[in-house]
């Protein structure tokens, strides 16, 4: 073989190798990304149906109940427009409480209940995840703009 075909071969298996990273590690971006809906956006059917996303607002007031085996938990998150349930079977954080802002990781299931694998609280007075205080803003002045026109 002469030295201009082994540039040629080897400058081959170099890209070859090259593409195979490139796509394996989008492959693997693919499978780990998670994206953020609103409770709005659930119930307009813009988040993935059968896809892991995360949902967030706050957790509504009286809608905490808590299952016989003492792990399963129930309740609502709400960005004021909208309510979609959240069944979790885990630990809740110490900061978790009805009121407050927070974020659940997990998919939608086919009874319109979201079921949670991960549930992460604010963790003091003045936070709120960016995509929940803008889902909660966006919502507030929904509201105020459809009460503009009712007035109207």
């Amino acid at each position: 073989m002469k030295p201009r075909h082994k540039r040629i071969a080897l400058i081959a298996v170099g890209l070859l190798a090259l593409g195979s990273a490139a796509a394996l590690i989008l492959n693997a971006f693919q499978s780990n990304l998670v994206f953020f809906f609103s409770p709005s956006q659930v119930a307009a059917h813009e988040a993935p149906a059968h896809r892991s996303f995360r949902i967030g607002g706050l957790v509504q007031q009286g809608s905490v109940k808590r299952e016989a085996d003492g792990v399963t938990v129930s309740f609502i998150v709400t960005d004021t427009a909208h309510s979609i349930p959240v069944s979790y079977k885990g630990i809740l954080p110490d900061l978790f409480k009805e009121g407050k802002g927070v974020v659940a990781q997990g998919a939608l299931g086919p009874d319109g209940v979201f079921h949670a694998k991960e549930v992460l609280a604010k963790h003091d007075e003045n936070y709120m995840p960016p995509e929940a205080a803008d889902a909660v803003g966006k919502a507030h002045k929904a509201m105020e703009e459809s009460k503009k026109t009712l007035v109207k």
